[in-house]
């Protein structure tokens, strides 16, 4: 009896330090927004960055190591906000890995001129609980970081929400909706993969028989297959590469297992971040290009520097999750001979440390995928047409309500709403801000009118693609 008062003690305690509930409210309308947001419990503030027009936050937040246990540790997790007018919608945006410290605005926020909360995914350093308990890392407990979020910033931002996300982003923003599908007003996912059956990928082999044009595709194979071909001459480069920057292999097991990791990303790498018309740049006759040819390739669209321990570490929070719950793609690569291939896609479980266990859960993405095609509700999905992850995508059914997906053609994985064919971008950006609230009667009547009220700024709204090690969404 005494253990369980001690313990109902204890999380009275945590919960009077953690809860959020009313405590913005604590502070009146005319303080000062930095002390509205310090005023709520587990909140601190890293530092102050000065835009024009905004303020912007880099902030600290106090999470539980388990939701569902939240006696049992917390752990400080980095958020950003940035700050335009409580009057405004806000739009809670997670690239679902590390945030960016530097002021930003992601479409969404400049459709509806808003606020702007943005969170870094749990186990993506600094926001790692110490130590570090991997069975804590799943897309529920994930969820529920931002539910909490929410909840300690809802009485300060009062207004309507949106969820958004590129790619892993667009991923999370669904799984935080089907989850908590009370919090938001709607949801914007871009580039989101849905990989619902993890040893079916037939969809990606079947993707990259059509992508672009024959002559493209030809070039590409030509080239990583010539890499293949010539690997004992390229991997003396790797070698000295990899001395050179003082980069090792524990990880993936071999600079071999490295080297062919590499090139075997390199076709669904162009296509992940190039556009067709950057064919140009791709070797046009792999056979007669030198090693510096074949290698620049290579290197400039993979990265020789990825499947190393170094390039690796900071996405083990990724491949975690991608080897138990999200799944994984694989291909194959029927114009390259079998001879030439030793190891082909390697799992998610190779780049990650042993010491880490990981068991794979089959049924979580089957789960959401059904959630959204029976229960979608104001989501929007947005795909590149060249895009090698949308092969594998959400989709809506019957029972979703106000929901889209839509594809901008000939676009990669950056793809946005800007890029969708006329009629679609206006619909999307109409139903977007009929979501946040702030659609005009003229645009509730005619959506062809509707436009983004912010103007286009071109340090917060970069439209370029979000850098990022191929075969990671």
């Amino acid at each position: 009896m005494r253990k369980v008062l001690r313990w109902l003690l204890a999380l009275v305690v945590l919960v009077g330090t953690l809860s959020t509930a009313g405590a913005a409210t604590a502070a009146t309308a005319d303080t000062d927004i930095k002390d509205r947001l310090l005023a709520i419990p587990g909140m601190s503030l890293i530092e102050e960055k000065p835009y024009t027009g905004y303020r912007f936050f880099v902030l600290n937040y106090t999470q539980p190591v388990d939701h569902r246990h939240p006696s049992k540790g917390t752990f400080q997790q980095r958020i950003t906000v940035l700050h335009k007018d409580v009057s405004r919608p806000t739009v809670f945006y997670t690239g679902g890995y590390n945030v960016s410290t530097t002021p930003s605005r992601r479409e969404p926020t400049q459709i509806v001129d808003g606020n702007q909360v943005s969170m870094e995914y749990r186990f993506f350093t600094p926001s790692r609980p110490q130590p570090a308990d991997w069975s804590k890392l799943d897309i529920w407990q994930a969820a529920s970081d931002q539910h909490r979020i929410y909840e300690a910033l809802k009485p300060i931002y009062g207004r309507h929400w949106l969820a958004t996300g590129g790619s892993k982003g667009g991923m999370t923003a669904t799984y935080y909706e089907r989850f908590y599908p009370r919090d938001m007003d709607g949801i914007v996912a871009y580039v989101a993969p849905n990989d619902v059956v993890n040893n079916e990928d037939s969809a990606y082999d079947r993707f990259f028989t059509k992508v672009g044009t024959k002559e493209c595709r030809d070039r590409l194979q030509a080239v990583q297959r010539e890499a293949l071909v010539r690997r004992e001459l390229l991997e003396k480069k790797y070698k000295q590469y990899a001395a050179d920057n003082g980069y090792t292999f524990t990880t993936v097991g071999s600079l071999d297992r490295a080297y062919e990791a590499v090139v075997l990303d390199y076709v669904w790498g162009f296509w992940q971040y190039s556009l067709l018309s950057d064919c140009d740049t791709i070797p046009a006759d792999a056979k007669h290009a030198t090693d510096d040819e074949i290698w620049n390739s290579v290197d400039t669209i993979s990265g020789f520097s990825f499947y190393t321990d170094q390039g690796l570490e900071p996405y083990t929070p990724y491949y975690y999750q991608a080897g138990t719950q999200l799944g994984a793609p694989t291909i194959h690569f029927p114009y390259i001979e079998k001879k030439y291939v030793r190891y082909g896609y390697q799992p998610p479980r190779n780049f990650v440390p042993r010491s880490i266990p990981m068991t794979f859960r089959p049924g979580a993405m089957h789960d959401v995928d059904t959630w959204v095609r029976h229960h979608a509700q104001h989501m929007l999905f947005v795909y590149g047409q060249n895009d090698p992850w949308g092969a594998e995508r959400f989709r809506v059914g019957a029972g979703a309500r106000d929901s889209y997906v839509f594809t901008a053609p000939g676009m990669n994985h950056g793809a946005n709403v800007a890029g969708l064919a006329a009629g679609q971008k206006a619909l999307a950006t109409a139903r977007i801000l009929d979501w946040a609230g702030v659609a005009s009667t003229t645009v509730q009547e005619n959506p062809s009118a509707a436009k983004p009220l912010a103007q286009y700024d071109a340090r917060l709204d970069r439209r370029d693609v979000e850098r990022e090690p191929t075969l990671r969404p």
